[in-house]
């Protein structure tokens, strides 16, 4: 035990550090304004390359059954700093263009050995606290997702710059992973077996648990691409001074704070259940998505209160997916089925996150945050319905 907590000490440093790449093109728009023409839409679609390359890996990844065949913190360490290296030759290139999309893509690729990966090590940990041990694992995340606006509420950085902080922190931890330890709940190496994959939609409390997920996934990255757009709108209208580097900081806390959420969500569900947990957050933030639309051009602090509330919310659920499942599967097609998962969602936000562009044109940002909140009322009816699943049992030692 006393190896347990140095371990994941060392798996968070290496997930938020790792983390820092997925953003940084979001992050880098803002600088990159100023040296090349960049609207909303290519901003976006630089972070969506990112999510479908996530996508193309954990399919991959969960057909050859990776996750559960091969030494969890190898596949860290190279997917890492893979992703470190696709990140550092962006600075070489124009910064627009198909050869930035083609590295942005294969970030995503690298990334998926990262983020599920991470769960999957965390995971053998568990002592009857994995829902705060994923929580944590979410709230790096989180963190590591946000690092790069930090970086970019510098008004005068390079977006150079950007790309090779985050570079950089993602090597750091693809080298740091190594120094982990692989807890007592790691399962045998097992031999491919293509068709275990299909235990996601048999099982009907696989199923729902991921239709939950689905829900929180089509609201959550929506929002990390698009807020820093509504917020420099929003505070230019109110007459910040700076609106885009008030943005890019509102950001950033609004993303980071999330790590709070994770942490939160983590012990209240290992506490009282993780559909109760699940349920109530999502309704906490579909209301955000929901309300922060018309909020465009007020004072900035009530935006800016509302824009945290949401960053809290909107994560505060996410973990608590990745432990459902972990305790509904069969133990040794967990990493398959977190990495199966994962990427179900976030092919989900490929869609999300080019929507909001056209809805927002059409209607407004009103109809494109409410949008949104279509998500989390999904989830929060296929959480309910899991609730009265008698599979329920198996979640958080009986605690639905």
């Amino acid at each position: 035990m006393a190896r347990k907590w140095p371990s994941i000490a060392v798996i968070l440093f290496a997930q938020v550090t790792a983390m820092a790449v997925w953003f940084a093109s979001a992050a880098a728009a803002s600088p990159l304004a100023r040296s090349a023409p960049l609207s909303a839409f290519e901003s976006a679609r630089l972070t969506s390359a990112v999510q479908a390359g996530f996508v193309i890996g954990t399919l991959a990844s969960a057909l050859l059954g990776i996750p559960d065949r091969f030494d969890p913190r190898r596949i860290f360490m190279i997917s890492a700093l893979s992703a470190a290296a696709a990140s550092t030759v962006l600075v070489m290139l124009p910064p627009t263009g198909a050869g930035i999309l083609a590295l942005r893509l294969l970030t995503g690729v690298a990334l998926a050995g990262v983020y599920p990966i991470g769960m999957r090590l965390i995971a053998t940990w568990a002592s009857g606290d994995l829902g705060l041990l994923v929580g944590l694992l979410v709230g790096a995340l989180t963190l590591g997702s946000a690092t790069p606006h930090a970086f970019a509420a510098f008004a005068q950085i390079d977006w150079r710059v950007i790309y090779l902080a985050a570079a950089g922190l993602a090597a750091c931890g693809g080298l740091a992973i190594l120094f982990a330890g692989v807890g007592p709940n790691a399962p045998r190496q097992m031999r491919l077996q293509a068709g275990r994959i299909s235990q996601a939609w048999r099982n009907p409390a696989l199923r729902l648990a991921n239709l939950g997920y689905l829900g929180h996934m089509w609201e959550l990255y929506a929002m990390w691409t698009w807020l820093a757009v509504f917020l420099a709108e929003s505070f230019r209208r109110s007459g910040v001074a700076d609106p885009y580097s008030t943005a890019e900081m509102a950001t950033f806390a609004s993303i980071a704070v999330g790590a709070v959420g994770a942490w939160l969500g983590g012990v209240c569900a290992d506490r009282w259940g993780r559909t109760t947990v699940t349920i109530g957050a999502m309704a906490a933030s579909g209301a955000c998505a929901a309300a922060m639309g018309w909020l465009l051009g007020a004072p900035p602090f009530i935006v800016i209160a509302v824009a945290l509330v949401w960053g809290v919310t909107v994560i505060a659920d996410s973990a608590q997916f990745s432990a459902s499942i972990a305790e509904l599967s069969e133990p040794e097609s967990v990493g398959t089925m977190l990495t199966l998962q994962t990427c179900a969602g976030f092919l989900l936000t490929l869609v999300s996150i080019q929507l909001v562009a056209p809805v927002w044109k059409a209607f407004g940002w009103p109809g494109a945050f409410t949008m949104l909140a279509a998500g989390p009322l999904l989830g929060c009816i296929a959480m309910a319905r899991l609730r009265t699943s008698p599979s329920a049992t198996q979640l958080a030692g009986g605690r639905r």
